[in-house]
């Protein structure tokens, strides 16, 4: 609640308190100053705040049920996908409706991450948090150039730079009727596998014999991951890292409880997507960057520092 009261009171122009207030409480559509806090900035830091809750929750599931302390959406390939699903969509239909497009971009995510799998599984062995990795970067890889290709061809290319450099500028009311019931009632559900993940986190071997019907709780939880990265994409384009850094802090926070590692996720996520929107529009006003900047600043320092230790922390 700070994070977000800082959110909507600052930013490139100057706002009073009792302006903010009342904007967001006794809404006047005839002052410019409230027309500001209502219709931009308010639904902006709401967005940020439950995209930041769903990129982190979805990391946290991808690094419980895979044992892989690098498994994040944007690292895996799935936000890939879905970023290369709603390319198309911008291609050949120009009008799609934001619901549309949310199914869509699920679409993209389902299959990037199915082909992830199946690659990782191909080789000798089996899937290993190794070959996960690799696979889902190979395959981002692939699919970004894909996008990159079709933007140009169709000159889409300033059309999608919001989509690419991920922000939260472009979210409005009608895009939260849609995308904050889809997200809440996802975590919500996610917290119920909770136990199970926590077993299944422990081993294959140990989750059966403790009863786990593994193969059930692995379904829905990528299932669940897939959704809440798929939709946060088709909103604010590919944002990287959430999912990568906020799961490990939670396990510092909490232990190793996914019961309570994912409502702290969701929650740390949803501050640190905020802070950065608030960064990113305020760190050179006029001009705002791109919230993909500022969260991977914080990223990619630490999945060098995880990668370098090779083990979860």
């Amino acid at each position: 609640m700070v994070s977000i009261f800082f959110a909507v009171t600052f930013g490139a122009k100057e706002i009073n308190i009792n302006t903010v207030w009342e904007a967001i409480f006794h809404y006047n559509s005839k002052l410019t100053e409230q027309q500001i806090i209502h219709t931009l900035r308010f639904p902006r830091v709401i967005g940020a705040a439950v995209v930041g809750a769903a990129f982190a929750v979805a990391g946290s599931l991808m690094q419980g049920i895979t044992r892989n302390p690098l498994a994040d959406a944007g690292i895996l390939g799935i936000n890939a996908g879905a970023m290369f699903v709603v390319t198309i969509s911008f291609a050949f239909f120009p009008s799609i409706p934001y619901s549309l497009l949310m199914v869509f971009s699920f679409i993209g995510a389902v299959l990037s991450t199915l082909l992830i799998f199946m690659i990782g599984s191909a080789a000798p062995g089996g899937l290993t948090p190794i070959r996960l990795t690799i696979s889902g970067a190979v395959m981002a890889a692939l699919l970004h150039s894909l996008s990159s290709g079709i933007a140009i061809y169709y000159d889409l290319s300033q059309d999608l730079a919001f989509w690419y450099a991920g922000g939260v500028a472009g979210v409005k009311w009608s895009h939260l009727k849609v995308l904050v019931p889809v997200i809440l009632i996802t975590i919500i559900l996610t917290m119920l596998l909770g136990r199970s993940v926590s077993i299944l986190s422990l081993g294959e071997e140990i989750a059966a014999n403790l009863g786990i019907r593994t193969t059930r709780v692995r379904l829905i939880g990528i299932a669940a991951a897939v959704l809440l990265a798929g939709v946060s994409v088709s909103a604010v384009g590919s944002i990287g890292f959430v999912g990568l850094v906020i799961p490990h802090i939670s396990r510092k926070l909490v232990g190793r409880n996914y019961q309570l590692i994912i409502p702290m996720s969701a929650l740390l996520g949803a501050i640190l997507l905020v802070l950065a929107d608030l960064g990113a529009r305020t760190i050179n006003p006029p001009r705002e960057l791109a919230i993909g900047i500022i969260v991977a600043l914080i990223g990619v320092p630490f999945f060098l520092y995880i990668a370098r230790k090779g083990r979860d922390l």
